[in-house]
C-alpha cells in the first residue's frame, strides 16, 4: 500500500463516478448550506436570535455532515464492482441506523484531535492518522464507538505513516480544490456565495476525501486478514517406511 496507489484509486472511482457521489453530497451540503445563507442574509449578526439560528444550522450541519460521511462509504462500496446497485435513497437508508454512533464518535475524536492540537501539535495529528477509519469501521463492521476507536486504530498500526500521507495530501488538494471553485462565486451577494458557492465546491470536493478514506480502510483490512489467510499448512508427516519382513530377515 502507497500513498500515490490510494490516491491514484480513488481518483479513479471519483471520476468515473463522479455524478453519484456529487448528487449525494449535494443534497446534505445544499440543505446545510441554505440554512446557513438564510441565518447569514435575514438575520445579520449579533441578533439573539442569529445566535439561537446559527446552534440549530450548526446541530444540522452536524447531522448531515456524518450522515453524508456514511452515505460516501457505502457509495464507494457500492460501486467498487465496477457497477452502481444502490439508489440514493437506499444508500441514505442503509446509514440512519449508524447515525448517533457516528455522531458520538465523530465528536470526540474531534474534541481528542483539536486538543492534542492545541497542546503540541504532534499528538493531534497522530490521532488524526488513528481515528482517521473510524466512519467506514462503524457502518461497514457495525462497532460502537470505543470498538470503533480501538479497531481504527489496529487496521492503520503498522501503517501510519502511508495513512498520515493519505490523509495529509487528500486534505490539501481538497482544500486548495474547494478555495478555487469558492473563488469563483466571490463577487455573488452573500446568499449566493454562502448557498451556491460553499455547496458546488463542497459537493464537488468533499467526496474525494471519503472515497480514499474507504478505499484505504478495504486495503488495510484485507491485508491484515491476509496474514491468516496465507498461513502455510504444515506439510503431512512422510508415510513410515514399511516393517521389515521377517522372511527375508
Amino acid at each position: 500500500m502507497t500513498v500515490g496507489g490510494i490516491l491514484g484509486e480513488a481518483w479513479g472511482l471519483y471520476t468515473k463516478f463522479f455524478t453519484r457521489f456529487f448528487v449525494i453530497a449535494v443534497i446534505v451540503f445544499g440543505i446545510v448550506n441554505l440554512l446557513n445563507a438564510l441565518v447569514a442574509t435575514l438575520f445579520g449578526s449579533g441578533a439573539g436570535i442569529a445566535v439561537l439560528l446559527a446552534l440549530i444550522t450548526d446541530v444540522v450541519a452536524l447531522v448531515g455532515t456524518f450522515w453524508l460521511q456514511g452515505a460516501l462509504v457505502y457509495a464507494v462500496d457500492d460501486v467498487r464492482d465496477g457497477k452502481v446497485d444502490s439508489t440514493v435513497g437506499q444508500i441514505f437508508e442503509r446509514v440512519r441506523p449508524y447515525l448517533w454512533t457516528l455522531i458520538l464518535a465523530g465528536v470526540l475524536a474531534a474534541l481528542g484531535i483539536t486538543v492534542g492540537l492545541i497542546l503540541l501539535i504532534v499528538p493531534g495529528l497522530i490521532l488524526l492518522t488513528w481515528w482517521c477509519l473510524m466512519v467506514p469501521v462503524i457502518v461497514l463492521e457495525q462497532k460502537h464507538v470505543g470498538e470503533a476507536f480501538s479497531r481504527s486504530r489496529e487496521l492503520v498500526r503498522g501503517h501510519a505513516w502511508t495513512v498520515f500521507g493519505v490523509v495529509i495530501v487528500a486534505g490539501l488538494l481538497s482544500g486548495i480544490a474547494a478555495g478555487i471553485i469558492q473563488a469563483i462565486f466571490s463577487f455573488f451577494g452573500t446568499f449566493l456565495r454562502i448557498w451556491v458557492g460553499g455547496t458546488l465546491s463542497s459537493a464537488i470536493v468533499g467526496p474525494f476525501v471519503a472515497i480514499a478514506l474507504t478505499l484505504m480502510y478495504f486495503t488495510l483490512r484485507d491485508l491484515k486478514a491476509a496474514p491468516a489467510a496465507a498461513d502455510p499448512v504444515a506439510p503431512a508427516p512422510a508415510p513410515a517406511a514399511p516393517p521389515a519382513d521377517p522372511a527375508n530377515g
